[in-house]
């Protein structure tokens, strides 16, 4: 499995902390491209999905998704 990067910190102490680790090679500066196969699997599996659910399976996702996005508010 591949090692996951969190994104880098908002508060600027804690951002020049992580810099500086990044200069002295404490950190690993993380490589956009490390997900690029994933996220190339991901589009071809989303489209599979998409085309081998019925029109009233695809309803009934799109139904909860609308409710979870009005609960929130």
């Amino acid at each position: 499995m591949a090692k996951t990067h969190s994104k880098r910190p908002r508060d600027p102490n804690q951002l020049a902390k992580h810099i500086i680790g990044i200069a002295t090679g404490e950190v690993e500066e993380p490589d956009p491209k490390a997900n690029a196969g994933q996220r190339k699997g991901g589009k071809r599996g989303g489209a599979a999905r998409a085309k081998s659910l019925t029109p009233q399976q695809k309803s009934e996702i799109a139904r909860a998704a609308a409710a979870a996005r009005w609960k929130k508010s």
